[in-house]
């Protein structure tokens, strides 16, 4: 069993601990362990297997990767993983033998991972969903409508890590077993969430026209928005497509796309639907994020959008922290780089695994390091977090 080294380990967990307010009995018995094991973690006497790393990180209820001393170990971690992810569905008609749970459990194990892709906390996807795919897949998604949109929602957990760490070929694998699921339940909601992740695919080609087209003909054949989960299913699909047409330069398309976001948004609550967070506070980020894709000449309106606004804690950590670091970019433009700086630090702070690899981050700090006249130990230390060169 891998072992996290020493180093920092127990001091971070002590920081965390002394954050909620838990002694060291109380953070031992809610993660499971013997408090003398704790002791010594924290006075750097052992170090911590993944398990105990993991116990640790739910019971504090933060994503190990706080915990590691040297942040690049999660990231090699989930790079290391990846094979994994890919043998659990290259023979996804041909499952092995296996034990299944029952479907509340297996549901229960589903929704789990969706609050991890929703967090962001790519470590605990990779280490359970490999398993759990093929439990899904020997659980018959063919026949069983159920299981296939349980495997629909856990395949979307394992392409986020996929997408985000550049095996664009794995994620468009995991998006094609997304939509064979999706055609197995009839469900036209879950046909339109599907619709609203292919579109990394495009995103990935720079092929931004072909998928404006996929997300229109998807919105032409989504649910009537008569129910909650239909409305903000469609509101989903606009709001992707808002983006992407911005990213072709078209922005009469994506004005249009974001006013019905908007309008459809005004009908629902802000909260998670079929795994997707749709509402008034989702569709403003995009409206930033359509202007940071229109350019440099649309940086002033995406500064006007947040004016003295920011993105309630109840969002995912993901769109949050997406959410800064596409501030961070129009604050660059628009040359204050001080601004930028800050928002970069807060995507960190919201969810750092999604930070630390995003390419933006990387280039923007890279940006800040050279505009800064005199050295700055804090930017230093943030470009080599994030591997700007």
């Amino acid at each position: 069993m891998p072992t996290t080294p020493h180093r920092g380990i127990g001091k971070r967990v002590a920081y965390y601990r002394s954050v909620a307010r838990l002694t060291q009995q109380q953070l031992a018995d809610a993660a499971s362990i013997h408090v003398g094991t704790l002791r010594k973690i924290e006075r750097g006497a052992r170090g911590a297997g993944d398990n105990i790393l993991e116990a640790l990180a739910a019971a504090l209820g933060i994503d190990p990767s706080l915990l590691v001393a040297d942040r690049a170990q999660a990231s090699s971690r989930i790079a290391a993983a990846i094979p994994a992810l890919s043998a659990a569905i290259a023979a996804y008609d041909l499952p092995d033998d296996g034990p299944v749970r029952p479907l509340p459990e297996l549901r229960a194990a589903v929704a789990e991972a969706t609050t991890w892709r929703l967090a962001s906390q790519y470590v605990r996807i990779t280490r359970r969903l490999p398993e759990l795919l093929g439990e899904l897949l020997r659980a018959g998604p063919d026949h069983d409508p159920d299981v296939a949109a349980l495997l629909a929602s856990a395949c979307r957990a394992a392409d986020a890590v996929a997408f985000k760490f550049g095996a664009y070929d794995l994620s468009a694998r995991y998006i094609e077993l997304m939509r064979w699921a999706a055609a197995k339940t009839g469900d036209p909601i879950l046909t339109s969430t599907v619709a609203y992740v292919r579109t990394e695919t495009f995103f990935a080609s720079n092929a931004h026209a072909k998928g404006l087209l996929a997300l229109e003909l998807a919105i032409d054949a989504a649910a009537s928005p008569d129910t909650p989960p239909a409305i903000a299913a469609c509101g989903a699909l606009h709001m992707r497509a808002a983006v992407i047409a911005g990213r072709t330069a078209d922005a009469d398309a994506a004005d249009l796309h974001l006013a019905e976001a908007r309008r459809l948004s005004d009908q629902v609550p802000e909260a998670i639907y079929s795994g997707t967070a749709f509402g008034p506070s989702s569709v403003r980020i995009h409206e930033v994020s359509v202007a940071v894709s229109l350019g440099r000449d649309y940086v002033r309106r995406a500064l006007d959008i947040v004016r003295g606004w920011t993105p309630p804690p109840e969002l995912p950590a993901e769109r949050r922290s997406g959410f800064y670091i596409e501030l961070a970019r129009a604050q660059l433009w628009s040359g204050l780089p001080d601004d930028a700086f800050e928002s970069l630090k807060i995507a960190r702070r919201t969810a750092p695994q999604h930070a630390r690899d995003h390419r933006w981050v990387r280039e923007d700090a890279a940006t800040l390091r050279r505009l800064k006249r005199a050295n700055s130990e804090d930017l230093n230390s943030f470009a080599e977090w994030c591997h700007a060169t």
